[in-house]
């Protein structure tokens, strides 16, 4: 039997009674009975405050909306932004509480905000002398392979904090785990792990249902994919927001598809075959514009790697549509948002090889995942 942290919170009753409990948490903070992980904290210890990530406690803002601080409706609790001006808590809030519980569902890309908003919460607590609590989930695109890029610390940013991999292989407990020691944040924390886990398996293998943790990975396989095609966030390609197969699909008005997936065909590109498709977004790049499109229809989940595809559709793209363009970056002063994505500026370089680039980034996986293997726990 299969079992996320939350549901194996009663074995730490003794760390949780009497103590005053901040939450970090999101739609997929749920037990196997849909139970939420706030309702359970609510009824059975002390929970006095929330604390909301990117898209909102209750899930219900787009990418990159502001959240504001508010008052949660159902259980009159306060909820603190950790997503906006600032993704520290402050101390002032900090000083209300004595343990942080942190259970939000990861995707396994190095992409994802709610890491990142975890090891925050960890270096706030550490100088507050607050405990961390984790519940552990699995990872749902499995947990025993790296893929990508090994994360260049001048590229560091809130979609890519650390020099972990694309395709991370980490749980969110592990992740909290390896970063703890390896930053030296040296925090209090603790893992409610998972039990009757196999690292192998993707989420809809298992007898849990996939709650998506954001509003455009509505899928397992939008998650597959999105290791590889959020690459096109950092460009003027559509990675199909607004549509119903973000990152399921990538486009523009300008894109010539058929010469695209013809290029990509002289590849052995296994467990995936690409569709010319149109789709019009009904928001963000590209909205109500007929885009022509690239399809990514998964075949084989073990054998399909999404990063080497994104890499050299990218990179062709590239220097075939003149109408191409990486955007410029998010705030005055700072790096075009692909070198934050991709960690590394390699890709807007003239001599740039995809080649020769994912060639020279195997040695650095084979590293990464020596390294990340000491703090499994499954």
């Amino acid at each position: 039997m299969l079992n996320c942290g939350i549901d194996n919170i009663k074995s730490y009753d003794s760390l949780l009674k009497g103590a005053k409990i901040g939450l970090i948490t999101n739609p997929t903070g749920l037990d196997k009975n849909f139970k939420s992980t706030i309702d359970i904290l609510n009824e059975n210890y002390n929970l006095v405050c929330m604390f909301s990530p990117e898209h909102g406690v209750r899930g219900d803002l787009q990418a990159g909306d502001h959240v504001e601080t508010y008052t949660d409706s159902i259980t009159g609790l306060p909820v603190y932004s950790l997503y906006g001006s600032s993704p520290h808590i402050k101390s002032e809030i900090l000083d209300t509480i004595d343990i942080i519980v942190f259970d939000i569902q990861d995707v396994g890309a190095r992409f994802y905000t709610y890491m990142y908003t975890l090891s925050y919460a960890m270096e706030d607590c550490k100088k507050a002398g607050k405990r961390v609590v984790v519940l552990d989930r699995i990872n749902p695109i499995s947990a025993n392979r790296v893929e990508g890029t090994v994360l260049d610390r001048n590229f560091s940013s809130f979609v890519g904090r650390f020099p972990i991999a694309t395709r991370h292989s980490l749980t969110i407990g592990e992740f909290a785990g390896y970063i703890n020691e390896t930053e030296q944040i040296n925090c209090d924390l603790t893992v409610v792990k998972c039990s009757g886990y196999d690292r192998s398996v993707y989420l809809d293998e298992t007898e849990l249902f996939y709650v998506p943790p954001s509003p455009n990975l509505p899928t397992i396989n939008s998650c597959i994919c999105f290791t590889g095609t959020c690459l096109f966030e950092g460009t003027n390609l559509s990675e199909g927001r607004g549509t119903t197969k973000p990152f399921e699909v990538i486009g523009a008005p300008y894109l010539n598809a058929k010469a695209v997936i013809s290029a990509m065909n002289e590849f052995s590109h296994e467990g995936v075959l690409l569709r010319e498709t149109y789709f019009t977004p009904s928001f963000s790049k590209h909205q109500g514009k007929v885009c022509c499109g690239i399809a990514l229809h998964i075949t084989n989940r073990d054998k399909f790697e999404p990063f080497k595809l994104a890499v050299r559709m990218l990179d062709t793209i590239r220097k075939t549509h003149p109408e191409f363009e990486f955007i410029k970056p998010l705030k005055e002063g700072g790096k075009p948002f692909i070198d934050l994505l991709l960690g590394t500026d390699e890709i807007r370089r003239d001599d740039f090889d995809a080649e020769k680039f994912m060639i020279a980034n195997e040695a650095k996986l084979k590293q990464y995942q020596k390294e990340i293997s000491k703090f499994y726990l499954y």
